[in-house]
């Protein structure tokens, strides 16, 4: 994770220097030829605010998500980013220019917060309620449509991955096998 965090802000830095230039791989919505930046959206930011803000939350819920499993790590971020990516694709406002960790972020946040119950293992479930209670307000707060420069269509599409997430890679279990 802190190798993630590491590269987002060295695209910070180089998009800097450049002039901005990667801010034009975030994602313009319905514009077909913006489908490519679906992926490349969730590594740009806005400014050194913007990957700071994201930082905490990313290592955090990151390092919390990849306790399960690099594998499974890996496809959960994919999933939850593409997903994340596509939802902002098809439902932000015309002529705005969305990017950013924060879908990603609420992906994680969600999954955390349910797959302790999806899975029905206690210590997944405390993991969630501790993530809940930590980021739980500034996540609603992020999912209302009043704050203008925020994507809370992002917010919420990454959110609801996450959620989609749980249940794709929850670990089945046999009838009588004991959880931890």
């Amino acid at each position: 994770m802190l190798g993630w965090v590491a590269l987002l802000w060295l695209l910070e830095v180089v998009d800097v220097v450049s002039g901005h230039a990667l801010d034009g791989l975030g994602i313009t919505p319905r514009t077909s030829s913006e489908l490519v930046d679906v992926v490349p959206a969730a590594f740009i930011h806005f400014g050194f605010a913007h990957v700071a803000a994201n930082s905490v939350p990313l290592l955090v819920l990151g390092f919390l998500t990849a306790l399960g499993g690099l594998r499974r790590f890996a496809a959960i971020c994919a999933l939850i980013i593409v997903a994340d990516g596509l939802g902002v694709w098809l439902v932000a406002p015309e002529h705005s220019n969305t990017a950013g960790a924060s879908g990603l972020i609420f992906g994680l946040f969600g999954y955390l917060v349910v797959t302790g119950f999806v899975e029905r293992r206690p210590l997944g479930i405390l993991v969630g309620l501790l993530v809940a209670a930590v980021w739980g307000a500034s996540i609603l707060t992020g999912l209302a449509p009043t704050q203008t420069g925020i994507s809370w269509q992002g917010h919420l599409a990454g959110l609801i991955s996450g959620l989609v997430a749980a249940f794709m890679f929850r670990r089945r279990v046999s009838p009588g096998q004991l959880m931890p």
